[in-house]
C-alpha cells in the first residue's frame, strides 16, 4: 500500500490550514442535535470547493459524498459528527443556548474534510477498489429528549439519533462496513472492546393534589411515589449481574409546582445502560416493575415511556486489528494503545455494528473530562490532521488489492441482523408508552409494564 499511502498522507499535509481552520470556526458555532444547520452550510461549501456533489438529507442537518474507485468491491462508510452538547458553565459556550463542543464531534468533522481532500489528491485511488461514503452526522449526543420528542410526533424523525434516523431513512442499505474516530483527552490512538447501549425512560407519577397543610390526607404524593420507585430500583442493583455492566441513573425533571400543595405530577428521566440487548430488556423490566409496583403502593399512577436509545458497541475484532496495525504505521507505535476495556458510556455506533462490521476507536488531542466544563482541545494536529491521516489511511488498508482485507472482515464480521429493517422493527419493539398500573375496585391494583 506504500505508494497510495504515501499520496494520501501527502494530501492531508497540503489541507492541514482547512481542517484546523474547520475544527476552530465549527468549535465557535457549536449546535445541539438536529439543529447544526450552521455547521451543515459551513461544511457543505468546503465539500463542494474540493468538487464534492453533496447529498443532503432534506429536513434534517446531515448529507454524504460517494467515491468511486471505478473497480467494484465494497463500500466503506466513514462518519462525522456534527453535534455539540449542553454545557452552561464551560467558558466557551454560545452564552443564548449554552452549546458548547466538549466531546470534540467538530474534530470528527475537520478530520473528515481532510479525508475527502486527500480522496481528490492525483492517485490518492490508484490500486483501491469498491468505493467510500463520507458522511455528515447530526445527533449523536442523546440530549434535548423534548425536542426530539416533538420532532418524532411531527413526522420529522423516527429516531433520537442521527446514524438510527440514516438507517431509517435507506442511507446506509448499500454500505458493506464503517468506522469513525473520536476524539479523546489522551495523547495515542486508542480502542476498547465497546460499549453500553441504552434505553431512555421517562416516568410520570401522577396522584391527586390536595392543600398541603390543611388537607395533605385528601391527596396522593406524587413525588414520594417517585421517590418510592427510585428506592425500590436502588434495592434491586444488587441483582444486576456484573458482567451485563448495568448502570442505571434516574433524574427528576419536574418536582412539584408549589411547596404548599402536594404535588399531583412528578416526572424522572434515566437512562438503563447495558452490554448487550438482552440484558437491557431484562433489567429495564425489573425497573419498571418497581416504578409500577411504587405507584400502586402509594395509590398513584405511573406512565411509563421507554424507547430505545442506542444498542451496544462490539468492536469487530478483525476490523480493530486491522486499525492497530495501520495506527502503528502512521503514528507510531508508542501513539497506539489498543486493549479490551469495556465502556459504560452509548453512542449510535453500536446500533451501527448490530447490521454491519463496525470500528469505533478515539484519538487524543483534548485535555480534561469529556462533557465536563473543563473540556478544551490542546492538539488539533493530533485530533484531527492525524485522525485524518489515520482513516485515510485505514480506506487505504481496506480497499487495496481487489479489497481483499475489506472482504475477509465482511465475510468473517458479526452482524447480529441481517438486514436493517429487521433490526429497526427489533428495536421498535422495545418501546413502551402506557399507565403501568390499572384500577380496579373487586381486585384492587393491577400492574401492565
Amino acid at each position: 500500500m506504500k505508494k497510495s499511502l504515501d499520496t494520501i498522507l501527502q494530501a492531508v499535509d497540503a489541507y492541514q490550514d482547512t481542517i484546523l481552520a474547520a475544527e476552530r470556526h465549527i468549535w465557535k458555532n457549536p449546535e445541539s442535535g438536529y439543529k447544526e444547520w450552521k455547521t451543515h452550510a459551513y461544511l457543505k461549501a468546503k465539500y463542494e470547493e474540493l468538487g464534492y456533489v453533496v447529498n443532503e438529507v432534506g429536513n434534517i442537518p446531515g448529507f454524504w459524498m460517494d467515491v468511486d474507485t471505478g473497480r467494484p468491491g465494497p463500500k466503506v462508510v466513514v462518519f462525522g459528527e456534527m453535534d455539540s452538547l449542553i454545557v452552561p458553565t464551560h467558558p466557551e459556550c454560545d452564552p443564548e443556548t449554552g452549546a458548547v463542543h466538549a466531546c470534540g464531534h467538530h474534530c470528527q468533522s475537520a478530520a473528515l474534510l481532510g479525508v475527502a481532500a486527500a480522496l481528490k489528491a492525483p492517485g490518492a485511488l490508484e490500486g483501491l477498489s469498491g468505493s467510500i461514503r463520507l458522511m455528515a452526522v447530526p445527533a449523536e449526543e442523546l440530549i434535548e429528549l423534548g425536542y426530539r420528542k416533538e420532532l418524532k410526533e411531527q413526522g420529522v424523525i423516527r429516531y433520537f439519533g442521527g446514524k438510527q434516523e440514516y438507517m431509517a431513512r435507506g442511507l446506509l442499505d448499500d454500505v458493506d462496513m464503517a468506522f469513525m474516530v473520536h476524539t479523546s483527552s489522551t495523547d495515542y490512538l486508542s480502542c476498547s472492546a465497546g460499549g453500553n447501549g441504552c434505553v431512555i425512560k421517562e416516568a410520570t407519577f401522577m396522584g391527586k393534589g390536595s392543600h398541603a397543610g390543611g388537607s395533605p390526607h385528601r391527596g396522593i404524593n406524587a413525588l414520594y411515589a417517585a421517590n418510592c420507585g427510585m428506592q425500590a430500583a436502588n434495592a434491586i442493583r444488587e441483582t444486576f449481574p456484573d458482567a451485563d455492566h448495568i448502570r442505571f441513573h434516574p433524574i427528576i425533571t419536574q418536582g412539584g409546582a408549589a411547596v404548599n400543595a402536594i404535588p399531583d405530577r412528578v416526572v424522572t428521566e434515566s437512562y438503563l445502560r447495558a452490554s448487550s440487548m438482552e440484558a437491557m430488556a431484562r433489567e429495564n423490566l425489573k425497573v419498571n416493575r418497581a416504578f409500577a409496583g411504587a405507584a400502586a403502593a402509594m395509590g398513584a399512577q405511573v406512565h411509563l415511556w421507554d424507547h430505545h436509545g442506542y444498542a451496544p458497541l462490539i468492536q469487530e475484532t478483525n476490523l480493530k486489528e486491522t486499525a492497530r496495525q495501520v495506527g502503528i504505521e502512521v503514528l507510531g507505535e508508542e501513539r497506539v494503545k489498543f486493549g479490551n476495556a469495556w465502556g459504560g458510556g452509548s453512542t449510535d455506533m453500536g446500533d451501527i455494528s448490530c447490521v454491519m462490521p463496525a470500528l469505533h476507536p478515539s484519538i487524543g488531542g483534548a485535555e480534561n473530562a469529556a462533557h465536563s466544563k473543563d473540556y478544551i482541545i490542546t492538539d488539533p494536529v493530533l485530533a484531527c490532521v492525524d485522525s485524518a491521516k489515520f482513516q485515510a489511511a485505514m480506506l487505504v488498508r481496506l480497499l487495496e488489492e481487489d479489497a481483499a482485507l475489506a472482504k475477509q472482515i465482511i465475510a468473517e464480521g458479526r452482524q447480529d441482523y441481517p438486514t436493517i429493517p429487521e433490526y429497526l422493527a427489533q428495536i421498535d419493539a422495545l418501546c413502551i408508552d402506557k399507565q403501568a398500573v390499572i384500577y380496579d375496585e373487586e381486585r384492587g391494583a393491577q400492574l401492565s409494564f
